[in-house]
């Protein structure tokens, strides 16, 4: 079993920065990759990023690119999104996402049913 543990969210004003972070305990070992998902009322989760977890390979939704950088710290089995120019449309709970299964050509990370393992969900709210 893994547990993730989210952390960083919070509220802030159009424009602002946020650092999300999720550590991972347990049986970590086999982590093939770690993303973030993200939820808004009214509507249904939707992928915004996600990282390799050896070969550090990035994926971005469309709308968080050239804002959002992810990370990962394989040491302290911890990822972290890194939000910038944030805007109201971002307000949602974010919730991390690890995959324990091994990796393949053609595998749709930006899909949630391909993750094993999540987070409770922190909160991130963007005033206007």
């Amino acid at each position: 079993q893994v547990q993730l543990v989210e952390s960083g969210g919070g509220l802030v004003q159009a424009g602002g920065s946020l650092r999300l972070s999720c550590a991972a305990s347990g049986r970590t070992f086999s982590t093939s990759a770690m993303g973030w998902f993200r939820q808004a009322p009214g509507k249904e989760r939707e992928f915004v990023s996600t990282i390799t977890w050896i070969g550090g390979n990035t994926y971005y939704a469309d709308s968080v690119k050239g804002r959002f950088t992810i990370s990962k710290d394989n040491a302290k089995n911890t990822v972290y999104l890194q939000m910038n120019s944030l805007k109201p449309e971002d307000t949602a709970v974010y919730y991390c996402a690890g995959r324990s299964r091994r990796l393949g050509i053609g595998i749709p990370l930006a899909v949630g049913a391909q993750y094993d393992y999540w987070g409770q969900g922190t909160q991130v709210t963007v005033s206007s």
